[in-house]
């Protein structure tokens, strides 16, 4: 009897101890056990030997060497300064000459990139800490020379003298719902992907702003229920309304204007646009000495982008540059242009040959050379180093599922005038942070196998020290045991080859068949498939006896434009097409059931879960939609137009591909969740799908998350989705 009772006890232990190894959903949510450690704040001296970082929950800013990667000193303590209201910082910037530095406190979101904070100002050579303006502000910006800070409040800019400790008003129209000065409207915003739309001169004499006159964009509204209500108290029986300018595709854009303030007249000076005013203003800046300010000028089918020169002084312009597509131009042509310091020449990433590839160019707009070719992509241009002469770059060189840093040579009078040197030494995803000096440089690593590795470089290539290797999570994944991932390809029926990864589950034998669960996101020019470290959800699931599959569709990136672009004009048709054709790839392998393969995706894999159950009807067994898209005349006019072009010229690419239309072929379990305060990708589209799917006699489960936006955070608002993600999972493939 005792040796029976001894073996109960130890059958138990083992099971509570193999119990304990599993990753639960509050590791994930609540914990955050397996967040990988980095270099928070990094930024280099403008000697370039040294670089800075916050530190101690953002109560310290320190200094190293870049030489050594050992500490110098603690250049600000937060905790010394005293000040109530200045407890920990998010962010800083010194001001150019390192005399001041900028302190962002108490940040409070507005939209995706946009926020409001309290700011201070604190000055070394006089030791005194000062708030830069009462209440909150937006973006604020140093001068070049330190002297001035800009900022937006209450959509006006304003600038004020540290010297002199004054406040001056640049523009006094702003309003809300109405016109916008400095910073962008939310479809620039979230489509061209900025927060700031005002530029210091060079000189610290002008700034230059886009003005945004919204009066005649639509209106789009959302009720805010008790709790989050800020316009009737907490225990109003009526809800709230939240309005804002929304423009769904198709619609009137706001109209945008180039303006230049002058510090020393006090006056604002309009840059001539042309009388065309259907077009879009995705960015200005200065060149590099200030001569000209450079003002980028899209059509409304973003398939056409002008630099146009402009005096600051006259408001007089004229056009450098042209760049066409005969679909659409990428936001990342904007965010990779640069003007070089020698103020005589520009460097942009294109499509000319099929591929993104970076190309210098003199300021009359005439082409040097293609400074970077072959079939790859390059996806960053760090920077230019006047003394060595050379282009750093990061690119997908050796697979599309990996990342490298490069730097290419550029000595015209030279007989090999271009030369590369990969800099990265390890295959994996690499990202490099430079010194201002292009010295030495910080380079963030992982594969999909190692977390987050952060190592100290000369130019060379050469590490000098290892900043941050998260041994301890190391020991974490070893420890749980957890399951990770390994890719695969197969191929389409046309014959596309596709790459993808899978998670197999703990103890996987290939005798037994497990159910699967697709997770992706498909949009245009994304990628999931990466040779990068993650720890999350896939990884539970897989604990738990899944198979985990993960496929990049046709139109994600890093393979080139015409893989990219292929999805033009039809959005959801190929991505969901190569799901389903992954799905049935899944299905015949001898380790799967095929009865039980289930989909899921957020925002735009949200839109791709609900296509693949209504186009892949039996196939799947189950479906989990998150706040989708399921129209795209729905979805702003940036966004919506650029991979469909405009609705009235394409009414059967909007609507074709689109599961309201598709909702009759659903026959899989459903889940469709939404957050009602979504001032992304609005609730109206769940209700229409939903409504559709009720006419059409399909059943399915449906949850809104109050008050919630595109994330669907706060609170306990994740712990409860993903259970019950996990609830649904179990009861239709379990």
């Amino acid at each position: 009897m005792r040796r029976i009772v001894l073996i109960l006890f130890l059958m138990s232990a083992c099971y509570t101890n193999s119990q304990a190894q599993q990753i639960t959903l509050e590791d994930l949510f609540v914990k955050r056990s397996f967040r990988e450690s980095t270099v928070t704040g990094l930024a280099s001296t403008k000697d370039g030997l040294s670089y800075t970082t916050l530190e101690n929950g953002g109560k310290e800013i320190v200094k190293y060497s870049y030489k050594t990667g050992e500490r110098q000193s603690l250049i600000l303590d937060i905790q010394l300064l005293k000040n109530d209201s200045l407890n920990s910082v998010g962010e800083y910037v010194f001001s150019s000459d390192e005399t001041k530095v900028l302190l962002l406190t108490s940040r409070k979101q507005i939209y995706r990139r946009s926020f409001t904070a309290v700011y201070f100002v604190y000055n070394f050579i006089t030791r005194e800490l000062t708030r830069l303006a009462p209440g909150r502000q937006q973006v604020a910006t140093f001068s070049p020379d330190g002297e001035r800070v800009a900022f937006v409040r209450n959509n006006n800019l304003y600038v004020k003298s540290l010297r002199f400790g004054t406040e001056r008003q640049m523009t006094i129209d702003g309003e809300v719902n109405k016109i916008i000065n400095g910073v962008p409207d939310w479809v620039y915003e979230e489509e061209f992907e900025f927060n700031k739309a005002f530029e210091w001169s060079p000189d610290s004499k002008q700034v230059a702003y886009i003005k945004f006159d919204e009066e005649q964009v639509p209106t789009f509204a959302f009720p805010v229920y008790k709790g989050l209500n800020p316009i009737h108290p907490e225990n109003s029986t009526y809800p709230g309304e939240y309005r804002f300018k929304y423009p769904k595709a198709g619609e009137k854009n706001s109209l945008v204007s180039v303006w230049v303030y002058d510090i020393k007249a006090g006056q604002n000076i309009e840059m001539d646009m042309g009388n065309d005013k259907d077009y879009y203003i995705p960015k200005i800046l200065w060149s590099y000495g200030g001569k000209n300010l450079g003002i980028f000028k899209m059509n409304r089918l973003q398939n056409k982008l002008d630099l146009l020169y402009a005096n600051s002084y006259s408001g007089d312009t004229r056009q450098i540059y042209t760049e066409k597509n005969k679909r659409y131009i990428e936001t990342d042509y904007l965010n990779n242009f640069q003007f070089l310091p020698d103020d005589r020449s520009f460097v942009i990433l294109s499509e000319q040959d099929g591929y993104k590839h970076l190309y210098l160019y003199d300021n009359s707009g005439v082409k040097v050379t293609q400074l970077t070719s072959g079939k790859f992509d390059v996806l960053k241009f760090y920077g230019y180093d006047p003394a060595g002469k050379t282009f750093y770059y990061q690119a997908a060189a050796i697979s599309p599922m990996q990342r490298e840093v490069y730097g290419v040579t550029y000595e015209p009078k030279k007989k090999l005038s271009l030369k590369t040197q990969k800099l990265s030494a390890q295959n994996g995803t690499n990202n490099a942070e430079f010194s201002s000096t292009f010295k030495y440089f910080i380079n963030d690593y992982s594969n999909l196998t190692t977390p987050l590795v952060v190592t100290l470089h000369e130019i060379s290539g050469k590490q000098l020290r290892i900043l941050k290797e998260n041994n301890e999570l190391k020991e974490k994944i070893a420890a749980k045991k957890i399951p990770m991932k390994e890719f695969f390809t197969f191929k389409n029926v046309e014959g596309t080859e596709l790459n993808g990864w899978m998670i197999k589950p703990s103890d996987f034998s290939t005798g037994t068949k497990y159910p699967v669960l697709m997770t992706q996101y498909s949009g245009p020019n994304s990628q999931e498939v990466l040779d990068k470290f993650g720890i999350g959800w896939d990884n539970y699931l897989a604990q738990n006896g899944y198979l985990v599959v993960c496929v990049d569709p046709r139109g994600t990136g890093a393979r080139g434009e015409d893989f990219r672009k292929c999805t033009y004009g039809q959005l959801g048709k190929y991505e969901s097409d190569d799901q389903i054709e992954a799905a049935k790839y899944l299905a015949g392998l001898s380790f799967v059931d095929g009865k039980k393969i289930a989909i899921w995706g957020w925002s735009y894999g949200g839109f791709m879960s609900a296509m693949c159950l209504a186009k892949g009807g039996e196939l799947f067994r189950a479906g989990i939609s998150v706040a989708p898209v399921t129209n795209q005349r729905f979805y702003d006019t940036v966004y919506s137009e650029r991979y469909m072009g405009l609705p009235s010229q394409n009414p059967e690419g909007y609507d074709d591909n689109s599961p309201i239309k598709l909702a009759a072929g659903i026959k899989g379990k459903l889940l469709l969740v939404h957050g009602s305060a979504d001032d992304n990708v609005h609730y109206q589209n769940t209700v229409e799908f939903a409504e559709a799917m009720v006419q059409a006699g399909v059943q399915f489960q449906m949850m809104v998350y109050a008050n919630r936006n595109h994330n669907l955070r706060g609170g306990n608002t994740t712990m409860h989705l993903y259970t019950m993600f996990d609830n649904f999972l179990k009861e239709n493939l379990k």
